[in-house]
C-alpha cells in the first residue's frame, strides 16, 4: 500500500513537464539537480535554529530590552478560585453575560468581580513587553541575514536581471551549493516558526499567519521538487525585503520610539506595497504564468505552483488592505495607530472604568450625606454637641 501510494505520488506526470521523466533527472559526477530527499534536512536545521533563537533571545534580546528601557507592565494577579479557573481552563475564556450570573452565584461572588477576574486572568496569558521585543529582535535578526544572504547569491545571477532566464534549459538546471544552502536556510527557518507556534505572541491575523506558514513551507518543498529554484529564489528575496522594516518598527514601538517608530513604518508600507503588489505580480506570478509557456505545455506541477503562488498574493492583498488603512488613519491623526493584528491589554480601560464607578458611587454617597446634614442644620435639628461648639466659638470671637 505504501508503496504503490509512493510510485502515485511521485510519477513525473505531476512534477516534469511533458517529455521528461526522472530518467532525465539524474546525477552525475558534474551535475546536480534537486532530490526531494534534501528536505528531510531541513527538520533537524530547523531545531537548530529554535536552539539559536532561544539563547539569542536569553542572551541578547532581553538584557538589551533591559538596557533600552522596555519594561513590562506589572500585572495584577488573580486570586486562586478553582471553579473559576476550571472554566477558563475546559470552556471559554471570555464567557457571556448569561455564564458570569451561574459563576457568580457558583462563587458566591459578585458578577463584577468575576468579571474582573476573567479579565485579569487572560492577561495573565497575553504575552510582556519584553518576550514580544525578543520575538521582534530575533525575526529582524534572521531578516536581515537572509535578506542580504539572497541578495549575496543572486546579484550575479542572470534570472535576477532576465526574468526568462528563470525557464532557459529547465528543468534540468543544475543545483548549485550556495542555491541549496540559501534554501535550506529559509525553509529550516519556516518550520522553526512551526515548531515554535503555540509559545509566540499571538496576534488577530493567527489564523492567516498559519495559511501562510503553511503555503510557504508548500511552496519551497515543491519548488524545491520540481526544480523551480529559480523562481523560488526570487519569491525568498521579495518577501524578506519589506520585513528587513516591520521588526525594527515593531522594536521601536515597543521602546516608546514614537517618531523613528511612525518613519520606519510609513518605509515599511511603501515597500511592502510595492513589493508584494507590484514587484512581486510582476516578477513572479506573470513570469511563472506566461513566460514559462514559451518553454513547455502546462502540466499539473504548472497549475499547483500557480495555485500556491496566487494564495500568497491574496494573503498579500489582506496585509496591504491592513496596512492601508493604518496608513490613512496616520495622515489624518498624525499618529501611527496601534497594530490592529495585537492584542491588546483590557485592564487599563476597564480598571480605570472601575475606578471611575466607585468613585463616582462614593462621591453621589458623600453628597448625599452632606446634604442631609444640610437639611438637618436649616430644620435647627443638628446635633447639641456642634451647637454648643459653635457657640463657645462665637463667644471667643466676642
Amino acid at each position: 500500500m505504501a508503496r504503490s501510494l509512493y510510485e502515485w505520488l511521485w510519477q513525473h506526470e505531476f512534477w516534469l513537464p511533458p517529455g521528461i521523466t526522472w530518467e532525465d533527472m539524474q546525477e552525475s559526477e558534474d551535475t546536480h539537480y534537486p532530490q526531494p530527499r534534501d528536505l528531510l534536512l531541513s527538520i533537524p536545521f530547523a531545531l537548530i535554529l529554535v536552539v539559536i533563537r532561544c539563547a539569542f533571545e536569553r542572551a541578547i534580546a532581553l538584557p538589551l530590552s533591559t538596557k533600552l528601557g522596555v519594561r513590562d507592565k506589572q500585572r495584577p494577579k488573580v486570586q486562586p478560585n478553582p471553579v473559576l479557573e476550571t472554566f477558563y481552563s475546559t470552556c471559554r475564556k471570555n464567557p457571556e453575560e448569561g455564564e458570569l450570573l451561574s459563576l457568580a452565584k457558583q462563587c458566591d461572588l459578585p458578577v463584577r468581580k468575576v468579571e474582573k477576574w476573567f479579565r485579569r486572568r487572560r492577561n495573565m496569558d497575553r504575552p510582556s513587553l519584553s518576550k514580544k521585543f525578543s520575538e521582534a529582535c530575533w525575526r529582524f535578526t534572521f531578516y536581515i541575514i537572509s535578506f542580504f544572504t539572497g541578495l549575496t547569491v543572486l546579484y550575479n545571477k542572470p534570472w535576477l536581471w532576465d526574468h526568462r532566464e528563470c525557464w532557459t534549459g529547465y528543468p534540468q538546471q543544475p543545483l548549485q551549493p550556495s542555491l541549496f544552502w540559501y534554501y535550506m536556510l529559509e525553509l529550516s527557518f519556516y518550520w522553526s516558526l512551526v515548531f515554535t507556534l503555540p509559545f509566540d505572541v499571538k496576534r488577530k491575523d493567527f489564523k492567516e499567519q498559519i495559511v501562510h506558514h503553511a503555503a510557504t513551507i508548500f511552496l519551497i518543498s515543491f519548488s524545491y521538487c520540481a526544480n523551480y529554484i529559480r523562481i523560488g529564489t526570487l519569491v525568498m528575496v521579495i518577501h524578506d525585503a519589506s520585513d528587513c522594516f516591520l521588526e525594527p518598527t515593531k522594536i521601536f514601538n515597543y521602546m516608546k520610539w514614537k517618531k523613528t517608530c511612525d518613519s520606519l513604518f510609513m518605509i515599511f508600507s511603501a515597500v511592502f506595497l510595492i513589493s508584494r503588489l507590484v514587484i512581486y505580480p510582476y516578477t513572479v506570478l506573470y513570469n511563472t504564468y506566461y513566460y514559462s509557456m514559451e518553454i513547455f505545455q502546462p502540466f499539473f506541477g504548472y497549475y499547483f505552483v500557480n495555485v500556491l503562488l496566487m494564495i500568497l498574493q491574496l494573503l498579500h492583498v489582506f496585509w496591504s488592505c491592513l496596512i492601508i488603512h493604518m496608513v490613512y488613519k496616520f495622515i489624518l491623526q498624525g499618529t501611527m495607530e496601534k497594530d490592529m493584528r495585537s492584542d491588546t491589554e483590557e485592564s487599563d480601560k476597564d480598571e480605570e472604568r472601575d475606578k471611575i464607578r466607585e468613585k463616582e458611587k462614593n462621591g453621589t454617597m458623600y453628597f448625599s450625606n452632606v446634604t442631609s446634614n444640610g437639611y438637618i442644620q436649616r430644620n435647627g435639628s443638628e446635633p447639641v454637641d456642634n451647637r454648643a461648639h459653635l457657640a463657645n466659638n462665637h463667644a471667643k470671637e466676642r
